[in-house]
């Protein structure tokens, strides 16, 4: 067996873990599921334990089903889910479980933040201080759970804990730190104004190293648990949008990342840390050394379409019903869908805003639904590269990813909806493969990232803008701008009385 990297890609309900070969190869791949738990309405926690367990499970599977090699493995990078806050005592033991991205239990320390901080806060971070980041977390902790607050040394986020088990070694790389809201980005430094504001002892954050920094080899405990070799050396990875960036060749400042999974996001790399989008859109540091990205997050874009289906198309094949939209024109005959059925994140960051669907008339059919909702997707992206447009950005290949590259129709609804052109990746594997580009850059089999894409990402399916189209398509777009204002209040009053009710 030719030498290879391990990408772990931590995710929030499951790890992957992926054998790379030099050329890029996935030779093996194994995944575990760990659960979430959900004590209280908005709660989203984990034992970090499950995440080494499940980790070293795969690895195992790896060495003894797939018939992997140890000493072959040379590298181990990380991608993990972002936001997340691990706590560790004096004897870095875990003091509580893990507060999860999608836990949304600390909507008034954000605003807390905001009140204390205002404008210097975005300043700092180039970021609003959301429910889903670290700090709001850590200060409701602090408010909440003083014992254990007191009792704090470090703070980890998710893949870092999995990093620390494996080497004995504590650090956090850039592009996560970024997502705790607590790095000053200019300075490329943990925020000293920031931690003395909310008192924060300065001890709790780790290290700071680059994701394709020498993270320390596997130690010895590490090796007798999972069977691999205390010479491989692992390597600081990073946050999974940035690492998922990596994995699908955003490694220039002409491409945009278009990903449909529960949510989406729109993801742009960015060269200049002084870009600043005032927190409408998230700016976080890449897994590239020296290099930024930005995105915008659409709460409900794939979960928009397994709704609709689970409600009223049950038993139905998944692709017959989207290739149903075939059968409606442009426009849906004049019926638009806003996906706010779980809030929104970008470019409206309302917790309280719901979905809709607009001129239903008695022509509809059910294809015009489903068109609908694919265009209100693509609508909703298309208001972020507004912003992008704004700023006077250029970009000229959108990367689609995840289920708007599995269907032709809905990769044709991007071009035209973007009027740029839309491609798809030959094998998708996304923040995984970028982890296990990381540890090739660092291993010194490729100068760089860039190099290492022109070997590890391969891409297909060219869709070009259709002229007619895109002129539909950009009146459309301007009469699904006028949803939000339009039923912002209606809905706002909707969701309130259903709390009371």
């Amino acid at each position: 067996m030719d030498n290879c990297v391990l990408g772990i890609d931590l995710g929030t309900s499951a790890v992957k873990v992926s054998v790379v070969n030099q050329s890029g190869e996935i030779i093996a791949q194994e995944k575990m599921d760990f659960p979430i738990q959900q004590p209280h309405p908005g709660y989203a926690e984990q034992n970090p334990e499950d995440w080494v367990n499940a980790t070293t499970i795969a690895i195992v599977r790896l060495i003894l089903s797939d018939k992997l090699n140890p000493k072959q493995i040379k590298g181990v990078s990380y991608s993990g889910q972002m936001h997340g806050l691990v706590l560790l005592d004096k004897d870095n033991q875990v003091l509580r479980p893990a507060m999860l991205w999608n836990d949304t239990r600390s909507s008034k320390q954000r605003y807390e933040i905001m009140d204390r901080m205002g404008e210097r806060f975005v300043e700092i971070t180039h970021n609003q201080p959301l429910e889903g980041f670290t700090l709001p977390k850590l200060l409701w902790v602090k408010e909440n759970e003083p014992e254990v607050f007191a009792k704090a040394q470090t703070m980890l986020l998710p893949k870092d804990y999995l990093r620390f088990k494996m080497t004995s070694k504590l650090a956090t790389d850039y592009s996560d730190a970024t997502g705790t809201v607590m790095l000053d980005v200019k300075k490329q430094e943990w925020s000293q104004e920031i931690l003395d504001t909310f008192e924060i002892p300065a001890k709790l954050c780790p290290p700071l190293i680059k994701s394709i920094e020498n993270s320390g080899r596997i130690n010895q405990w590490y090796a007798n648990y999972s069977g691999l070799t205390t010479e491989t050396i692992t390597f600081g990875g990073g946050a999974d949008n940035a690492c998922g960036a990596v994995g699908a060749g955003i490694t220039s400042s002409n491409k945009v990342l278009s990903s449909i999974g529960t949510s989406g996001v729109i993801l742009k790399y960015e060269a200049d840390k002084n870009t600043n989008y005032q927190g409408d859109l998230q700016y976080e540091d890449h897994a590239i050394p020296n290099a930024f990205y930005s995105m915008g997050v659409t709460l409900a874009a794939g979960f928009s379409l397994s709704w609709f289906k689970q409600t009223f198309a049950k038993n139905e094949d998944f692709n017959e019903m989207v290739t149903s939209a075939k059968n409606s024109p442009i426009g849906a005959n004049g019926l638009m869908f806003a996906p706010y059925i779980v809030g929104e994140r970008a470019p409206y960051a309302d917790a309280d805003i719901r979905g809709s669907f607009i001129g239903i008339d008695s022509i509809h059919k059910r294809s015009d639904f489903v068109r609908a909702v694919l265009e209100g997707i693509i609508f909703s992206f298309e208001d972020i590269l507004e912003k992008y447009r704004e700023k006077g950005n250029d970009f000229d290949t959108i990367v689609a990813i995840g289920g708007g590259a599995k269907n032709e129709l809905w990769q044709q609804i991007q071009a035209d909806i973007f009027n740029v052109k839309v491609v798809t990746l030959e094998n998708e594997q996304g923040p995984g493969l970028g982890a296990a580009m990381l540890a090739a850059v660092g291993l010194g089999w490729f100068k760089n990232l860039q190099e290492c894409a022109k070997s590890f990402v391969n891409f297909k399916d060219v869709l070009l803008p259709h002229k007619d189209n895109v002129a539909k398509y950009k009146k459309l777009h301007k009469i699904y701008q006028k949803i939000y204002p339009a039923t912002k209040e209606i809905t706002h009053s909707l969701v309130e009385y259903r709390r009371e009710n």
